[in-house]
């Protein structure tokens, strides 16, 4: 049994967080900038796979710029962030400036860079492997016009029809 089959599909944080000691919570939260020392290789990866993608023909690609929020869109300036009362003087949740760098740069870039990066990955998958899975249907956010298998007529013959006539990667299927 997965750990998530007896889940309702929503992760439990919230209710859990007072309670686990402020140290660990503490650790916690030095953990989730770890991921930054991270960014430029995953910033390095998404752009070969993006230029990849362009070199072999591609059109019409999404680029990072299609997943980042308009800053216009953020509620909160320097003026009226919100911030956290706290008894510990020196605690981060009491600095504006803090939350902004957070909730308009750090979550905001992270969220797009990693969704930017899954979603041509999903192109590259549906170019050169468009053979159904459990998980294929996931791939709907990337579709292609064609994959590598439909622009050769002699290979189309050779595809499963629920392959050769998946709309994900064959845009004829919706005609």
């Amino acid at each position: 049994m997965k750990a998530c089959d007896s889940c309702s599909g929503r992760a439990e944080i919230g209710k859990n967080h007072k309670k686990v000691p402020i140290l660990q919570r503490s650790i916690g939260l030095f953990l989730v900038y770890l991921p930054i020392l991270t960014l430029p290789f995953v910033f390095l990866s998404a752009y070969l796979t993006y230029y990849h993608l362009r070199m072999i023909g591609g059109e019409n690609i999404k680029t990072l710029a299609d997943f980042l929020p308009e800053r216009s869109s953020h509620r909160y300036n320097l003026k009226n962030q919100i911030t956290m009362d706290g008894s510990f003087k020196f605690s981060l949740a009491q600095s504006k400036l803090y939350w902004i760098l957070n909730c308009t740069w750090y979550c905001p870039v992270s969220v797009a860079l990693f969704e930017w990066h899954a979603y041509l990955v999903k192109i590259v998958e549906n170019w050169w492997c468009p053979f159904t899975h459990e998980k294929k249907e996931g791939y709907s956010n990337a579709k292609i016009d064609q994959s590598f298998w439909h622009i050769y007529p002699e290979d189309v013959a050779k595809l499963d029809p629920e392959d050769r006539d998946n709309p994900i990667w064959n845009d004829a299927a919706d005609k």
